[in-house]
């Protein structure tokens, strides 16, 4: 067997994504909320997924959490639909386009999983760098617009790894000019207080991605995609069945029942990012970016991996971003809890002085 003639060609030559599975005692890689249920609302969780059938499948279409949902975003029962995280509505979508329809667009750098899942559906997928400072080149969006007609176009705002929010009024051209489905995807509009959830009743061409991965619940994988009632209906055909387990679904009606606990856990995040975004600006050498998300886009003026070995070797873990380009001696720390980011800021300033 010639394993190169039965799969994919974009599947077979890209290494796929990677998770940093390194063992550290301070982990500040994954944009994790760094704060745990309470003992107390801990035993609650427990209880409920005591009550959890296990010997039968889950709510099909977790049609319950559906409504739930659709109430607390403010949007129709048919406009919204959930998924396995936010990846799996990713590629949901990649997977229903039509083989004529094969164009995807991004701009980059971003989350690396719209090219990665669009590839292993057999998309193009066309790239176009953000401007110098981080927004949308929106010229050059246009005029891939014009000239490729992408039936996809995915946006992340705020955007991974950046931490910023995209300019409104770019993203809404960016629709108008838009033949196909713009996606815009909101994981970490928690941290930013913005959506564009608005403008649904304006387009019909625009779909919005939430999670609950970013604000205590990223073990759960339970993502959101929204849009109008036409889309919802043909993508939900692609979803596998029963794709969000039974505990996964009380883990999401606790979230509701629970929401003020979250919310005030999302406030202290923005707290401590803004402490942490403080202290970083003060060290020398290390330039970090005002941030919308969890967690913070900064470049150095040293080797980066060089940094994030011996960062690895105190014990703590961060994303090593650097590549050519755009990227150069980046880096990103997610917000972690007080203790966390002293000790991140501790150790930083020990490696950078060796």
């Amino acid at each position: 067997m010639d394993i190169k003639t039965l799969i994919r060609k974009e599947v077979f030559e890209q290494q796929g994504y990677r998770t940093d599975i390194t063992s550290c005692t301070i982990k500040m890689d994954a944009m994790e909320n760094p704060f745990t249920l309470s003992p107390f609302l801990k035993d609650k969780l427990s209880e409920e997924f005591i009550k959890v059938p296990l010997n039968r499948y889950p709510e099909p279409g977790a049609l319950t959490i559906r409504k739930r949902f659709a109430e607390h975003y403010g949007v129709g029962e048919d406009t919204i639909m959930i998924g396995n995280g936010s990846d799996e509505l990713i590629q949901i979508l990649c997977t229903a386009l039509a083989d004529s329809a094969s164009v995807v667009l991004v701009p980059v750098p971003t989350f690396a999983m719209y090219r990665i899942i669009a590839l292993n559906t057999g998309r193009t997928v066309i790239e176009v760098p953000l401007d110098a400072a981080f927004d949308l080149d929106l010229d050059a969006m246009c005029h891939c617009l014009t000239t490729k007609t992408p039936a996809l176009v995915f946006i992340s705002s705020p955007n991974n790894p950046t931490g910023n929010c995209f300019s409104e009024k770019k993203i809404e051209t960016i629709i108008e000019k838009s033949m196909g489905i713009v996606v815009i995807d909101e994981a970490y509009s928690s941290f930013s207080g913005k959506t564009l959830l608005p403008l649904l009743k304006k387009y019909e061409n625009l779909a919005i991605l939430k999670t609950l991965s970013k604000v205590g619940l990223a073990a759960m994988r339970i993502g959101f995609l929204i849009g109008a009632p036409p889309l919802v209906r043909e993508l939900d055909k692609v979803r596998l069945p029963y794709n969000i387990n039974a505990l996964s679904q009380v883990a999401a009606g606790f979230y509701i029942d629970h929401i003020d606990m979250f919310v005030n856990q999302t406030k202290e995040v923005i707290e401590r990012r803004e402490e942490l975004l403080k202290a970083l600006s003060k060290i020398k050498g290390i330039h970090p970016y005002s941030s919308e998300a969890n967690f913070i886009f900064f470049s150095c003026d040293f080797d980066t991996d060089h940094v994030y070995r011996s960062l690895i070797h105190e014990g703590i873990l961060i994303k090593n971003l650097n590549s050519p380009g755009i990227l150069k001696n980046c880096m990103r720390v997610t917000v972690g809890n007080r203790e966390e980011n002293e000790q991140f800021l501790k150790a930083l300033k020990k490696v950078i002085q060796k």
